[in-house]
């Protein structure tokens, strides 16, 4: 009887474990192994307001995160093996959950960027696509008193976004 169920135990685990085969959960999982160099523009400002170095911290933080989650090398001059450049084409703040005396219980806080993904060894994945993000903060705060704690974050959360589009495998 032991035998018997230790051999449903293998056959079980080597059923789950055959769904696995064509996912990978490493950075960089749909990035073909010939691609060695990624060019990653500088984005420009093509909103009202922001920061002043809006476009400079994002571009960096784009860098950063491809540079420590593939193996793809940065090459300046927009002919790496895979292109991504684009503009910062949102900043605004609305105002959310309205109250009973008219005015807004929260204020949100979204930033879009539009890209264009180049690959050069492969132009069937290229793309151009916006992707944003937000934040909502107390409407009793401005937004200079929370740009700082709100602005990385959306950041980080749309360099995810595009990562997960041109090189992961989600």
């Amino acid at each position: 009887m032991k035998s018997m169920r230790s051999k449903a135990v293998v056959l079980l685990c080597l059923f789950f474990l055959s769904g696995c085969g064509p996912y990978s959960f490493s950075p960089g999982g749909k990035l073909s192994s010939d691609l060695k160099t990624i060019t990653i523009n500088n984005f420009v400002m093509n909103a009202a307001g922001g920061p002043a170095n809006l476009s400079t911290t994002f571009t960096e933080t784009l860098k950063e995160y491809f540079q420590r989650n593939t193996r793809l090398q940065m090459k300046p001059g927009g002919d790496g093996d895979l292109v991504l450049e684009g503009a910062i084409t949102g900043y605004d703040v609305t105002p959310q959950a309205p109250t009973a005396s008219d005015k807004a219980g929260l204020n949100r806080l979204t930033i879009a960027v539009t890209v264009r993904f180049t690959n050069n060894r492969d132009e069937t994945g290229n793309f151009e696509q916006t992707f944003s993000f937000f934040k909502d903060f107390p409407q009793t705060q401005t937004l200079n008193q929370v740009e700082g704690q709100l602005v990385q974050p959306i950041l980080d959360q749309i360099v995810l976004d595009i990562f997960g589009k041109t090189a992961g495998d989600w």
